[in-house]
């Protein structure tokens, strides 16, 4: 390696870190049969330098899974290192990842190191990878291929030893074929693919990670709020759009104010699956009877903002060919906030179909 300074080592000893494994994550997996599965899996993975691929939707814990991979690994005493591609602008991802020489830009007043420096002998996670820009994808498929990069505004190549993690919430084939990602890194990461399942198909997880979450919280803001048995029924009720971060943030809230009605007023709404009036009994009068039929002011307002936004949305789309990067940029959102919103309105299994047929 031409460049053999390297930052000190951050990582936890050895014998910590199996004991984080076998004590913290090993038992986040030991609830249903798919987290069971994927348990397994993670096991025979751990060991080897193999590229990970971790797909599921925003919120279900891809970067614990992530974490859960290192502390099985025979790197889990070096540094485990986690870069957000969607966070940071592409100028500013690359000199994150690959790092800088003094001078390459304005502000550069010291070589700075990456983050692949950084995790060197350790293992580096690339969080939602599928909004790395294209230009910064061929970069990283050169690492990937001969484990070595050079800095920005440097002519010296570095080599690393890294194992590289990467997740998705979105479908990489998909944006394979809408020319959003490089197909030959897509080939490149998806030699181990691991799929975390949503919440909404671990219901028998809910009650225990709302446990946790209380016990740990109570615990943070010295708090002893206790939930009642008709609030861990409305958790079992919801769908949970937004996974176990939407569970996590509930309780944190219901904690830090102490109110408990916060988890029915929040889980009111549609993901709920709120059950329909029931039918007026026989004999009722006529404002019992209109009681009945009236449904819910807040659930006509977001019906109602749901076919503004599957409105707008399909207008956009339909003028745009269906190009769903350039429907973002119209609308002035990202693109994980697009798919999301086609998701919710019902338009992305009209894409799946049209281009099917």
């Amino acid at each position: 390696m031409s460049d053999t300074t390297r930052p000190a080592d951050n990582g936890l000893s050895a014998g910590h870190s199996v004991a984080t494994f076998d004590e913290v994550y090993r038992p986040v997996f030991a609830h249903t049969f798919s987290m069971r599965g994927l348990l397994t899996k993670i096991e025979r993975v751990a060991d080897t330098t193999a590229t990970v691929l971790i797909r599921g939707e925003s919120g279900v814990g891809k970067e614990v899974v992530a974490k859960a991979i290192h502390a099985a690994s025979t790197r889990h005493h070096r540094p485990f290192i986690k870069v957000n591609c969607a966070a940071l602008p592409s100028e500013l991802l690359e000199s994150e990842l690959f790092g800088y020489e003094k001078g390459a830009f304005t502000g550069a007043y010291q070589r700075k190191a990456g983050k692949f420096d950084l995790a060197h002998g350790g293992t580096i996670f690339l969080d939602e990878i599928g909004d790395m820009p294209l230009a910064l994808q061929a970069k990283l498929l050169h690492v990937l291929q001969d484990h070595e990069f050079v800095r920005v505004g440097g002519a010296e190549t570095v080599s690393v030893d890294v194992r590289v993690i990467a997740s998705t919430n979105r479908p990489l084939k998909a944006a394979v074929n809408d020319g959003d990602f490089r197909m030959d890194l897509y080939y490149r990461l998806k030699v181990i693919v691991l799929d975390v399942p949503p919440l909404r198909e671990r219901p028998a997880e809910i009650p225990i990670l709302a446990a946790t979450f209380l016990r740990r919280f109570n615990a943070e803001f010295d708090r002893s709020v206790v939930l009642s048995r008709e609030s861990l029924d409305a958790l079992q009720r919801y769908s949970w759009p937004g996974n176990v971060r939407e569970m996590e943030n509930l309780i944190k809230s219901v904690v830090v104010l102490g109110e408990e009605r916060l988890i029915h007023e929040e889980l009111a709404g549609p993901a709920a699956g709120p059950p329909s009036a029931p039918a007026p009994a026989a004999g009722a009068t006529r404002e019992e009877i209109a009681t009945a039929a009236c449904p819910n002011l807040k659930e006509i307002a977001e019906r109602a903002s749901m076919s503004a936004q599957r409105d707008l949305l399909k207008t956009v789309l339909d003028r745009v060919h269906w190009n769903r990067a350039e429907a973002a940029r119209v609308l002035g959102v990202s693109y994980k906030t697009l798919l999301y919103k086609l998701d919710r309105c019902g338009l992305a299994r009209k894409h799946r179909k049209q281009r099917a047929s």
